[in-house]
């Protein structure tokens, strides 16, 4: 039995304070079709309640998609499918992706980002063009979400400073301004509490009051979240994990979330109106492994 499996079979509780059990109690989880496809019932391993985003690749095909949410809608879940810019046409493919989830599906909300391809596949470069197309508010949206940036992103500022992601997040607020759309911002995941308050409070002090989604890797090997971290361009957290490497003892066993999510906790119970609202996992090791770990630390 390798020691990851060891993992997956634990029984026995996690131990979390109080706090974090409260910050737990409306998170979210992504997934893909592809690994969906794999989870015999969500209902087994999930609460109802639950809000799964489902991260559209390019390539992917939207009757895939279409066909995830549901799914995941009739197994009686909040059903949040990504919207990347990037790899929509134009405004008529909006439309029609947005007809068929709502038609065959019932969502009513989305993730809307840019996407993880350099070139556009048509007109579309960012998630606020996709806002400006009006067809969201046309077809009735209750929630959007946007991509946050806590540590910034070489791929919209790539001369490291935080420009335009700054005008990003003016013009969002602007937008909530106007809109009875319920906005927040769902953020890639991080390591380091720290450098994560401090963000959070900087945009409270430049007046944006959007929640935010706080990403969290759940549980999985040290390789594969390094590998992920690279991969999806996490900046200077990433020593947590180079640092946790360096330790043998800790290098083949899994890491778990609960420093970085007891932190957090700790500050949001010390300060309640604090901008970080909800936990969203990215399940790296597996939904399985990381719907365990959650249903542990909730449970003890």
């Amino acid at each position: 039995m390798s020691i990851l499996s060891a993992f997956t079979s634990k029984e026995e509780n996690i131990k979390v304070s109080e706090s974090l059990k409260d910050f737990l109690g409306d998170f979210s989880i992504e997934v893909m079709p592809r690994t969906a496809s794999k989870i015999e019932s969500f209902t087994e391993i999930l609460p109802q309640s639950t809000r799964i985003y489902i991260a559209h690749i390019e390539g992917v095909p939207i009757e895939e998609m279409v066909e995830t949410a549901k799914r995941l809608a009739s197994e009686g879940f909040n059903v949040m499918p990504h919207f990347p810019a990037r790899i929509i046409k134009d405004k008529s493919m909006l439309d029609d992706w947005i007809n068929r989830y709502q038609g065959e599906a019932g969502i009513e909300q989305a993730l809307l980002l840019a996407g993880g391809v350099s070139k556009p596949h048509g007109d579309y470069e960012n998630s606020m063009q996709l806002v400006e197309t009006e067809l969201f508010e046309k077809y009735n949206f209750k929630h959007l979400h946007f991509a946050g940036h806590p540590e910034g992103n070489k791929d919209i500022d790539s001369d490291g400073s935080n420009k335009n992601v700054d005008a990003a997040l003016s013009w969002k607020q602007k937008f909530k301004e106007r809109t009875d759309i319920a906005l927040a911002l769902t953020t890639q995941f991080c390591f380091e509490a720290e450098p994560v308050i401090e963000w959070a409070n900087s945009l409270t002090s430049k007046g944006i009051d959007i929640p935010i989604h706080i990403g969290v890797a759940g549980p999985a090997k040290l390789q594969t979240l390094i590998k992920f971290s690279i991969a999806c361009g996490v900046g200077p957290s990433l020593r947590v994990l180079q640092k946790r490497a360096k330790d043998v003892k800790k290098l083949l066993l899994p890491f778990e979330p609960n420093e970085f999510l007891e932190a957090l906790a700790e500050h949001k119970k010390a300060n309640p109106g604090f901008n970080i609202t909800n936990i969203h996992f990215f399940p790296l090791g597996g939904i399985n492994v990381n719907a365990s770990w959650i249903k542990s630390a909730t449970n003890n």
